[in-house]
């Protein structure tokens, strides 16, 4: 195979692999605990959270609370991961990529 050719389909490759990383970024992640709903993009940043309304907390509840909201947080992040795995696992692993 010549450099040219090679060179091609590396461009090639490389189109793909940032196409699926822009749909995972674009894409919205739902994490959720008993009591809180949380919303990610697929960069990880926080969207929304939601704490469910229906549940009437306590001071003391607090804390309960804001544990809920990690757990939250961290099951969207894993389908994040799960997601960026799946489809970018295709590309093998070159570091330093993403």
């Amino acid at each position: 195979m010549n450099m040219q050719a090679m060179l091609k389909q590396a461009q090639a490759l490389q189109k793909d692999m940032m196409k699926v990383k822009d749909e995972i970024d674009n894409t919205d992640f739902i994490g959720e605990s008993s009591l809180v709903k949380v919303t990610l993009k697929g960069t990880k940043e926080v969207v929304k959270v939601e704490i469910n309304a229906e549940d009437s907390l306590d001071k003391d509840d607090i804390e309960v609370l804001e544990d809920m909201i990690v757990v939250a947080i961290n099951d969207a992040n894993k389908k994040i991961d799960d997601m960026t795995e799946k489809k970018m696992g295709k590309f093998g692993n070159i570091p330093g990529l993403f």
